[in-house]
């Protein structure tokens, strides 16, 4: 374990910004009431100090866009050579561009597309850190607890069961968003879609707030 900067739960107000303490709960799914509990370093309701855990920090990394490994860091979480004990794999062979999604255990990692399904010990806290980056710029994204889609692979989007395919028809297998996923993500998986299937999106509207938009084949 490292030791936390000084001060820490005031850098994490000063991440959130101009940005209300009910966006950072909506964009994080935390409750605001916690978040800020997170900037005073204590439960304002037994007046304990308190420290976010790795999971909270991975969730304030991605609703600040700001490195999930730099937080660690900051937190005390992630000491600079701090490893696992265990012998761990390599997981630089792994080609992620050719991966449909990515499961994450407590201490591994399975790589799954329609023709294969590879495991990997994860190597260090450190290294996998910077692992969850890569899977940002990779253009992954969390749709669950510890599961993240290679949105280019998206080829078809069940809405009404929060289903993602990999296949056109949607006859193959399907993984399931979290409601907050489905949300936060439902307008930029149609436009994924169109992309990776080379269609155009078309916009159709009835009553008030009950607009929907359908993918179908570009002219």
């Amino acid at each position: 374990m490292g030791q936390p900067i000084p001060d820490f739960g005031k850098f994490l107000e000063s991440l959130r910004g101009s940005m209300s303490l009910r966006e950072a709960a909506k964009k994080s799914g935390l409750s605001h009431a916690y978040i800020r509990d997170l900037e005073l370093e204590r439960n304002r309701s037994t007046n304990e100090k308190i420290t976010p855990s790795p999971d909270t920090l991975q969730k304030l990394s991605l609703a600040y866009d700001y490195s999930y490994t730099d937080l660690m860091i900051k937190a005390g979480h992630l000491a600079e050579e701090q490893t696992f004990t265990e012998t761990a794999s390599d997981t630089s062979s792994i080609d992620l561009s050719a991966i449909h999604y990515i499961q994450i255990g407590m201490k591994d990692i399975l790589y799954c597309n329609q023709e294969q399904r590879v495991t990997r010990n994860i190597n260090s806290l450190k290294d996998f850190s910077r692992f969850l980056d890569l899977l940002d710029e990779r253009d992954y994204k969390k749709i669950d607890t510890d599961l993240y889609v290679n949105f280019q692979h998206i080829r078809k989007y069940d809405e009404r069961g929060g289903k993602l395919y990999f296949d056109v028809e949607g006859t193959g297998p399907a993984l399931t968003l979290s409601a907050l996923r489905q949300r936060k993500y439902h307008e930029l998986i149609l436009r994924t879609i169109a992309k990776n299937n080379q269609t155009c999106l078309e916009y159709s509207f009835g009553t008030v707030g009950s607009g929907t938009a359908a993918v179908v084949p570009s002219e």
